[in-house]
């Protein structure tokens, strides 16, 4: 269907954004932590990006799946079903009346995907290069 190229490539930017919005959601659970920003304004800024972040996350997943990167969607299938399991409970969207009770699931959250996405950037940078390489060879 795709390259090996042109997937790991859109993977990798596809991955610099997700990665970019959890540093933006950590930073901003950190201000509201200091005080720094009000819980509604919080909460505005930060749900306009959670549907669009996980419909572009699983929009990479299928692809990986259906170009037969089977190893690849099985690492994105864990983050991939718990935030299918949050939309599909309605569980996804911060709300401002209860953000300071549960901040610190919050931010622990943030800070697991933040990690996940770091790993898997390095990942999809690693493969790119390989099936660059793998191509300037044939």
């Amino acid at each position: 269907m795709f390259s090996e190229i042109f997937l790991f490539i859109l993977a990798v930017i596809v991955n610099a954004l997700c990665l970019f919005t959890e540093v933006y959601f950590s930073i901003s659970f950190s201000d509201l932590e200091c005080d720094y920003i009000n819980p509604i304004e919080l909460c505005n800024k930060l749900n306009r990006y959670i549907v669009p972040k996980a419909a572009v996350h699983g929009v990479l997943s299928i692809l990986f799946l259906l170009n037969g990167y089977w190893f690849v969607f099985l690492l994105n299938l864990p983050l991939l079903a718990f935030n299918a399991e949050k939309i599909y409970r309605k569980n996804h969207l911060l709300d401002a009346t209860e953000i300071f009770r549960t901040l610190g699931k919050n931010k622990k959250e943030s800070f697991i995907k933040l990690a996940f996405f770091l790993l898997m950037f390095f990942f999809y940078l690693y493969r790119m290069i390989a099936a660059l390489i793998a191509d300037d060879w044939e």
